[in-house]
């Protein structure tokens, strides 16, 4: 089974958020885990979507499952 990988841009796109953003959170150690290959950044996409799971929230009282969160907190913009 190969894994799927998404860079940098891709995953900007994706949650469609600056690419400086990415690499911000990552210096404070937020976002999904990330591969730095090579100097290239890269995104394992079952990394992504378990970011994502749980960010998941049912009202807007319920604190996201995560400290920073921050993907839901975005798309509340």
């Amino acid at each position: 089974m190969e894994i799927r990988h998404l860079t940098q841009r891709e995953l900007a796109e994706r949650w469609r958020i600056s690419e400086a953003t990415l690499e911000r959170w990552r210096g404070e150690g937020l976002g999904p885990q990330y591969l730095k290959l090579h100097g290239r950044v890269l995104y394992r996409l079952v990394d992504v979507e378990a970011y994502e799971a749980e960010c998941l929230r049912y009202s807007t009282t319920e604190s996201a499952k995560r400290t920073y969160c921050l993907v839901k907190d975005l798309a509340g913009q």
